[in-house]
């Protein structure tokens, strides 16, 4: 049985050993990493792996428990439902991990969407364009950019100064559209005035 979620065995391998659809366990080494958030899963913290059935074998997808829950509680609950781990291995009472599932969802449902704008909180914040600090209570302009995170594109927010805006949306690694921008950023900010709402507009200018 493979410790490594990329290590999968040879079809001999697998004509020997019929692997469970799930397996709970305590990761036996630090090889091994979590599919769900790409960090090192260290031993003997509780894993789920998830049985991947692919053209060069058989083999498990590993998670963190707790990741799963979060991510993929369906899976955990299969697991849990076909009581998918040793004698003696100690896992957490499921009512216990569906509240991890429930904060990750409320977390997403409460994330605002991009793009939006605020006053800064601090002065601690950098704009992501051109790297100078974002002062405290001026307006900063929240954006989508697309990052490569251990080799997978995905989009993230980050803080722009609205005079910087127009060249962020022109950038290569922006992700949140021009078409329509005025309209959405209307739309998602949350609470503002329209005296508010024309003093960003101003700050970002023209777009094209």
């Amino acid at each position: 049985m493979p410790d490594s979620n990329e290590d999968i065995p040879s079809e001999t391998n697998v004509e020997e050993e019929v692997l469970a659809p799930y397996l709970i366990e305590a990761a036996r080494s630090s090889r091994s990493k979590c599919r769900t958030c790409k960090r090192k899963i260290e031993k003997d913290l509780l894993r789920i792996g998830i049985l991947l059935e692919g053209p060069y074998g058989t083999g498990y997808l590993w998670h963190h428990l707790n990741c799963a829950a979060r991510r993929r509680f369906e899976d955990v609950e299969a697991a849990y439902e076909q009581v998918s781990w040793a004698e003696g291995v100690e896992v957490p009472e499921l009512a216990e991990l569906k509240k991890l599932q429930e904060a990750a969802e409320k977390k997403k449902a409460d994330k605002q969407e991009s793009p939006w704008a605020e006053r800064a909180k601090s002065g601690r914040s950098k704009c992501k364009n051109c790297e100078e600090v974002i002062e405290k209570e001026t307006w900063r302009v929240i954006l989508d950019r697309e990052v490569e995170f251990f080799g997978q594109s995905r989009n993230t927010q980050v803080n722009i100064h609205p005079a910087c805006v127009a060249a962020e949306l022109a950038s290569d690694d922006c992700s949140t559209e021009v078409d329509g921008f005025e309209e959405a950023l209307r739309e998602n900010c949350r609470g503002l005035s329209e005296e508010d709402f024309a003093e960003i507009l101003k700050g970002i200018g023209e777009l094209y």
